[in-house]
C-alpha cells in the first residue's frame, strides 16, 4: 500500500491509499461508543475531502466490544459514508470474538453501502480493488 497518513489517535489510523484510491482505517485497541463515533467522524471528513468511494476498514488489532455503536453506525454514519460518496466498504474483522459479534450488529442495521467482510486483509484488498 502507498500511504498517506490523514489522521492518528490512540485508537485510529485513517490514511490515504493513492495506488488504489481508497481510505484505509486502521483500528487499534480497545474501542467504545466515543472512540467509534469520533473515529468515523475523522473518517467521514477524509472520505469527503479526498472523494473516494472505497473503504478499507481493518480492525485486526481492536480488543474489545464495541457495540453500544452498532445501531448508531448502522442509522446514521453509514447513511452519511453513503451520501459523502461511499460506494464499496471491506471490513476486516477482529480476531477478538466480542468485536466481530460487534461488527455483525453494526451490519444488521445496515443497508448500504455494500459492506463485505473478511477475515484477512489479503482478501479485502482484493476484492476492494474488483470494484
Amino acid at each position: 500500500m502507498a500511504l498517506r497518513l490523514l489522521q492518528q489517535t490512540d485508537y485510529i489510523t485513517i490514511a490515504y491509499d493513492y495506488g488504489n484510491d481508497w481510505l484505509y482505517a486502521n483500528w487499534h485497541g480497545d474501542q467504545n461508543l466515543e472512540t467509534v463515533q469520533t473515529g468515523c467522524g475523522f473518517m467521514l471528513d477524509h472520505l469527503r475531502a479526498e472523494r473516494c468511494r472505497k473503504v478499507l476498514n481493518d480492525n485486526r488489532e481492536v480488543t474489545s466490544m464495541w457495540a453500544d455503536a452498532a445501531e448508531w453506525g448502522g442509522h446514521e454514519w453509514f447513511p452519511a459514508m453513503t451520501a459523502g460518496g461511499l460506494e464499496y466498504f471491506a471490513w476486516v474483522y477482529s480476531p477478538n470474538i466480542y468485536s466481530r459479534l460487534s461488527t455483525d450488529l453494526t451490519l444488521q442495521h445496515t443497508t448500504r453501502p455494500i459492506i463485505v467482510t473478511f477475515d484477512d486483509i489479503d482478501t479485502a484488498e482484493a476484492w476492494l480493488r474488483q470494484m
